[in-house]
């Protein structure tokens, strides 16, 4: 599955407002899609890019040797998924999905956001 339609099918869980592929090496996005008309994902992009590589230095340092395989922000109101990419041509990359804790499905989310990845080709 390609970049747009993994989007698209991200888009398509239940509850999702956003969805990114980010690079975080570099902090960019290289592709996004919105429900939501005022949410910037370039912004998010670069925050929740610190914010990963935050993670992966700590587990560094506590000399983890286990991939994260997901992490989770959990608002009031929203989830915030983050997947790194494992697979080979997705190494550096991660998916991050914002969904609407009202109408969404923690576990399916993250069922379907493994599924994106195993299918997904960057």
């Amino acid at each position: 599955m390609n970049l747009e339609a993994s989007m698209k099918e991200a888009m398509n869980i239940e509850g999702a407002m956003g969805i990114a592929v980010i690079d975080y090496n570099s902090g960019m996005p290289l592709g996004t899609l919105t429900s939501v008309n005022d949410l910037d994902l370039d912004v998010v992009a670069a925050g929740t890019t610190d914010f990963v590589r935050a993670k992966m230095r700590t587990l560094e340092l506590m000399r983890l040797d286990e991939p994260i395989e997901d992490i989770l922000v959990t608002l009031v109101s929203q989830y915030h998924l983050i997947r790194p990419l494992t697979s080979r041509n997705g190494k550096g990359l991660f998916l991050y999905l914002m969904l609407d804790k009202a109408r969404g499905n923690l576990a399916l989310a993250r069922h379907r956001l493994s599924r994106i990845e195993r299918e997904l080709e960057v």
